[in-house]
């Protein structure tokens, strides 16, 4: 079947913009103010993810990670949903929601995961390995959700890969991506091997060992809270097995996972490996838990595009929409709702 192609949008590592002018903590809740009464003059509910800027979660609708925000999404009633997130999340959206408008304030609002595979390269390798089952993380476009099998969240692709060697047999072969590092940890876990992609987001990618050695020495006896995309999750898995890391201590969690965790251990300390927009609602959860950033320089410039400003124009002037084509948004509905089902 030749199905439609998405609008061609830059991919994430284009050239920095010029910054925009700071914003002013003085301009901060007049923009407030009048983001809520634009959002309610035009029927729209405002989602934003966990590695938004602060501003940004303090005035959503709801905060969470980009599935759970889509499935927020889907359960609203509101007819427009304004996205705070990166382009992939959106597009989650607008399959999940076809009747409902879908607008993102920063349409340059890439993910270097996302784009580190694409719907051509996926149909070659699935050439290479005819029969295999495909399993993609939710961090991928719509056009390579629509080449897809299962999609897997963090929090879930182990239990998703479990659910496959169960239907399909312990010699079922897998291929799994675009993140290398979830990967190696679900093949850790359950002691398979698949076919994993090359693909890694840049900015867990660069919380390595050294950096995780660093700040535990630093910080001694503090939990360690690691999402399963860092570039350092599988030596932790390996130091923990060996008894080099006090396992009691080590947590791998999704954002999800790291939010509950918060809300059950108010009290003491904890590194987070992630992004650091993390940190912003984990500190909400638990204001007397002292959350420690495992690297101050994880910071996704993508999710910090959207500002207030861009939110405000957005609901102002119904800009970005982004909308799957009905085609695309059929087959790729499909790997979702087999991920839902699972979890």
């Amino acid at each position: 079947m030749n199905l439609p192609t998405l609008a061609a949008r830059p991919l994430p590592m284009i050239a920095a913009r010029p910054a925009p002018a700071p914003l002013l903590l003085e301009d901060i809740p007049a923009l407030r103010q009048e983001v809520r009464s634009r959002a309610a003059e035009s029927d729209a509910v405002i989602l934003a993810h966990n590695y938004q800027l602060p501003e940004i979660q303090d005035v959503a609708d709801c905060v969470g990670d980009s599935l759970g925000l889509s499935q927020q999404a889907a359960g609203s009633s509101a007819g427009t949903i304004v996205f705070c997130g990166v382009h992939f999340m959106a597009e989650t959206a607008s399959i999940l929601c076809p009747d409902k408008r879908v607008l993102i304030p920063d349409v340059e609002a890439g993910c270097s995961l996302a784009d580190s595979i694409t719907a051509e390269q996926l149909r070659g390798w699935k050439a290479q390995h005819p029969g295999a089952v495909v399993v993609m993380y939710v961090n991928t476009t719509a056009e390579v959700k629509a080449q897809t099998d299962y999609c897997c969240t963090s929090a879930n692709a182990v239990a998703v890969v479990a659910h496959i060697y169960r239907e399909y047999g312990d010699d079922a072969e897998i291929l799994f991506g675009p993140d290398m590092f979830l990967g190696a940890y679900v093949e850790k876990t359950l002691g398979r091997i698949m076919h994993v992609w090359d693909g890694e987001c840049h900015v867990h990618a660069g919380i390595r060992p050294a950096d995780i050695a660093a700040v535990r020495t630093a910080h001694p006896g503090a939990d360690f809270l690691i999402h399963p995309e860092c570039g350092c999750s599988t030596s932790v898995m390996e130091y923990a097995a060996a008894g080099e890391l006090d396992a009691d201590g080590v947590h791998m969690l999704s954002t999800g996972g790291m939010l509950r965790y918060a809300r059950d251990h108010d009290g003491g300390s904890a590194i987070v490996a992630t992004e650091t927009g993390m940190l912003h609602p984990l500190r909400q959860a638990a204001p007397d838990t002292r959350f420690i950033a495992a690297n101050e320089a994880a910071h996704c410039r993508y999710m910090k595009m959207i500002t207030l400003a861009k939110l405000r124009d957005a609901l102002r002037d119904g800009v970005h929409e982004v909308k799957v084509p009905a085609e695309i948004a059929e087959l790729a509905r499909v790997p979702i709702e087999r991920m839902v089902s699972i979890s």
